[in-house]
């Protein structure tokens, strides 16, 4: 008798056969971080002079338009231009095509562009998100596996701070900190507020990422350390520092990789929960929190300005969307048990 075929798809579909809809998905969620990320950052030598730009006689509150409402005259004086190369028909080519896509999205209440608000907005808001996983996987990593690989009352010791600190509010927690490090800071960075603000909150939200993580490498410790091949490596004379380098960090990385990518999104929403309420990335600094804000405070029952609410919660959606897909594929395929 001849044997069954067996499926080699976890989706269960056989050799040759059409992608699933889950890859399409996918590939659009990084396509869709691409195009964010490349439009944020080749846009960033206009969009960081041009972020606040006001024009409180021309265009408070104008709805998105093809054509640009405020003169190039302002933002060629912002990006540092003299008075000969004011006049459109003099500016520089770059400059003349940046103006022109200025009004896209329309304009807040000051006149402001909000594309160009929008687009470092945006690389602000991901870099809170990569500041944390990166604080989350440097510190959750090194506790978790020195917990898990001590032992006994040190174990004991730093998850009960572990729980202790996963005790306390958040939002308390993050006050406290921009209380306490806001000023220091402030004078590190030669009495730069607006710097030593985000700062203050990637440490914020970094300092409370890790938490979780340290619970997470420490079971994966707890579970590596029973396994044969650590037997066998401490049977052989190896020390603690040795089999965690060599033999239980490698299988730390599948985890590791997977939380950090859903760290990101998770830092993104704190940041713009925090900056909602006031407490995050202050004014003229913006981020999607702090877009999403401002745009609520323009929408009332007379007059609906939909334009500053829709699309930086539209690019927040998209990005949240995107980052637990790609998470959700990276855990996928680093997971041992699944069949290849």
């Amino acid at each position: 008798m001849g044997r069954a075929p067996v499926s080699s798809d976890r989706g269960g579909s056989a050799p040759g056969a059409p992608r699933r809809p889950r890859n399409i998905v996918v590939w659009g969620s990084a396509l869709c971080l691409i195009a964010f990320i490349s439009a944020s950052v080749a846009t960033l030598p206009f969009s960081s002079r041009w972020y606040n730009v006001q024009a409180l006689g021309r265009a408070v509150r104008h709805r998105p338009a093809a054509a640009p409402v405020v003169d190039i005259a302002a933002y060629a004086r912002a990006s540092g231009a003299t008075a000969a190369t004011v006049p459109e028909p003099t500016a520089a080519p770059m400059t003349r095509l940046a103006h022109g896509a200025s009004s896209w999205l329309g304009h807040d209440d000051l006149g402001r562009s909000l594309l160009f608000r929008l687009l470092p907005g945006y690389l602000v808001s991901l870099l809170v998100g990569l500041s944390a996983a990166l604080i989350a996987v440097i510190v959750g990593t090194t506790w978790g596996a020195v917990a898990g690989l001590a032992g006994g009352r040190v174990d004991l010791a730093m998850m009960r701070i572990v729980d202790l600190l996963y005790g306390l509010p958040y939002v308390l927690m993050v006050i406290v900190l921009k209380v306490a490090l806001s000023q220091p800071l402030t004078q590190l960075f030669a009495g730069r507020t607006r710097l030593a603000e985000i700062v203050v909150l990637f440490a914020a939200i970094g300092g409370m990422s890790w938490l979780t993580m340290a619970r997470v490498v420490r079971g994966q410790v707890l579970s590596l350390r029973a396994q044969g091949f650590v037997e066998a490596a401490r049977a052989a004379g190896a020390g603690p520092w040795h089999i965690l380098r060599r033999h239980i960090l490698p299988n730390l990385v599948g985890p590791i990789a997977v939380y950090a990518t859903l760290v990101v999104p998770q830092a993104i929403l704190q940041e713009s929960f925090l900056s909602f309420l006031g407490i995050g990335i202050q004014q003229p600094t913006p981020s999607l929190g702090r877009l999403a804000a401002d745009g609520v405070e323009a929408v009332n029952t007379f007059v609906g300005y939909w334009w500053l609410i829709v699309y930086p919660c539209a690019a927040l959606a998209l990005t949240l969307l995107a980052l637990n897909f790609l998470g959700d594929r990276l855990r996928d395929a680093l997971d041992p048990r699944s069949v290849a």
